[in-house]
């Protein structure tokens, strides 16, 4: 074989493999953007076949890439917390702090009522979902934590709440309740919110009692 014609095997050879990581990554892709929407239109149990058919691919090629339906659970999960970080940053740039805060806890009220399964998945045991819950803390924690602060600092809200507080408070709310009945998430939530709102202060204000005082 002439070095021209190894050459050109070898360019051949690099071109059909990019080709191919290319199309793994539109199929991992194209996976996880379908589970996302069919695990919340019809809950984590879905057939896996039904995932791979909407996305367009055969179950052999999902099972590549997703072993167990941890997961793909897995990486649906950390896909739609990511997007939400980046939502928190979006609407910090473009609302009032008070504004920002109210659309954030709508929508995270959305992703929690779309996804009541995972409170179950957290607690099953899987090794795969162990690391779930700290990575939603980790990654959503400080954002959250700053928009708290933000808008208790204008007075839209009560000083000292905590992100965890804000989370976990408002993920139990949107929790089908025990005794039966129907219940508005968003409306509990807005509740919950209400409450925060009771007794906020403005810095300037607390300015104002301190040199009232003295």
């Amino acid at each position: 074989m002439s070095e021209d014609t190894k050459s050109s095997n070898d360019a051949g050879e690099q071109v059909a493999g990019r080709r191919r990581r290319a199309d793994a990554r539109r199929n991992i892709g194209s996976l996880i953007q379908t589970a996302s929407e069919v695990f919340a239109e019809a809950g984590l149990d879905v057939p896996i076949r039904e995932i791979a058919d909407r996305a367009g691919v055969g179950v052999g090629t999902l099972y590549r890439h997703f072993p167990t339906r941890s997961d793909l659970v897995v990486s649906v999960f950390r896909k739609e917390v990511d997007e939400s970080v980046e939502a928190a940053k979006t609407l910090v740039a473009e609302n009032p702090p008070g504004e920002a805060l109210e659309l954030w806890v709508k929508r995270y009220v959305d992703f929690i009522t779309a996804h009541r399964g995972l409170a179950s998945a957290f607690n099953s045991g899987d090794p795969a979902m162990e690391g779930l819950p700290a990575y939603f803390l980790e990654r959503l924690g400080p954002l959250v934590q700053k928009l708290l602060d933000a808008a208790a600092t204008n007075g839209q809200i009560r000083a000292g709440v905590k992100a965890s507080e804000l989370l976990h408070g408002a993920g139990m709310l949107c929790v089908p309740p025990s005794c039966g009945g129907q219940i508005d998430p968003q409306r509990m939530v807005g509740l919950f919110m209400d409450g925060l709102r009771y007794g906020a202060t403005t810095v300037g204000d607390k300015l104002d009692r301190n040199s009232a005082r003295k």
